[in-house]
């Protein structure tokens, strides 16, 4: 298995000389506000990434230091521990996400994936990264009909699992292989050999394509799920501001909001000419976002995962303020 590389803020960077929200559009006239949307129980947090399960509005939160999933059911102002630290030896958690059928399925970058019932908290599968020393799994998404797509931030892949493959995985004793299905390794611009590529991912809603992020670059790219396309990478034209130092995504319809982590920033950008090219809309920064990993929209309301990577965590030294919150961002 690989180490569990340290994050360098320095390769994460985005021009951060905007003070404050920079308006694109009349509608974004107004600066966006932040509250404490809920605490999370430990000392140790640094949250990474949020799900919410869409059945029941409860929300999933990981943490990078220890490996722990926090659970917080709406209207709570306080997290409780859903997964301990050290489950199925995960130190570490990375992306978090609930698939159509209501599993957690968790990201251990050192390892793979492994996938819970929510209900009664049983493994039913674990999938890993194999055949490399170097991978550093980060970041997942469903297209409707449930395949999972995961990115690898060191090796410019993305995994693929399938329904198919998830059954045939708890039929031989709940294991199996992270297979990639695209290397995106051509279409990247060059990167320092310690440098991070591949985070975000999302699908749009018909299934026919995921947009995923080159942290470094700042570039976006559009991968078509249509069989026998014979060019399924492009690079997604940007109209606005890079995507420097994005973590996690959400797509809706047709728009499209990151966290950029060490910019303390959360952007929205239309999505137009079928997932060719993104405007951007909007773009708050704010040293309260706390280097910001992800985010996720349950009903109307915006929650993001302040990590405080920067305090003593994966960015660097220092003491972090506690609590550890989620946070909820109004008017973006």
């Amino acid at each position: 298995m690989s180490h569990k590389p340290r994050r360098s803020i320095a390769t994460l960077a985005t021009a951060c000389g905007h003070a404050g929200e920079q308006a694109i559009t009349p509608a974004a006239a107004e600066k966006p506000q932040l509250a404490t949307a809920y605490t999370l129980p430990s000392d140790r947090a640094y949250p990474e990434s949020i799900t919410v399960d869409a059945k029941t509005g409860a929300t999933y939160v990981s943490s990078y230091l220890t490996g722990e999933v926090f659970r917080a059911a709406p209207n709570t102002d306080a997290a409780e521990i859903f997964l301990p630290a050290g489950a199925e030896g995960r130190n570490t958690a990375n992306g978090v996400k609930v698939d159509p059928a209501g599993r957690l399925w968790v990201i251990d970058s050192t390892k793979g994936v492994a996938v819970y019932d929510t209900s009664t908290r049983a493994l039913l599968a674990q999938f890993a990264a194999t055949g490399t020393d170097r991978f550093f799994v980060n970041d997942l998404v469903f297209t409707p009909d449930g395949t999972a797509y995961l990115t690898d931030s060191v090796r410019p892949v993305l995994y693929r699992v399938t329904p198919a493959q998830f059954d045939t995985a708890r039929a031989n004793g709940g294991h199996g292989d992270l297979i990639a299905a695209f290397d995106l390794g051509s279409a990247l611009a060059p990167h320092a050999p310690d440098a991070y590529n591949l985070n975000g991912v999302v699908a749009d809603a018909a299934g026919r394509y995921l947009l995923v992020v080159d942290m470094t670059g700042g570039d976006l790219y559009r991968v078509s799920l249509a069989p026998g396309d014979n060019a399924p990478i492009r690079r997604v034209t940007l109209r606005g501001d890079d995507l420097k130092g994005t973590d996690g995504m959400e797509l809706r319809g047709e728009t499209l909001w990151a966290a950029q982590n060490s910019a303390n920033a959360i952007s929205r950008w239309h999505i137009g000419d079928d997932g060719a090219s993104a405007t951007e809309e909007q773009r708050f920064t704010d040293p309260g976002l706390a280097i910001p990993t992800s985010l996720v929209h349950r009903g109307d309301e915006l929650l993001v995962a302040a990590s405080q990577f920067d305090k003593g965590g994966p960015f660097g030294p220092g003491t972090p303020n506690r609590p550890f919150r989620v946070l909820k961002v109004s008017g973006i």
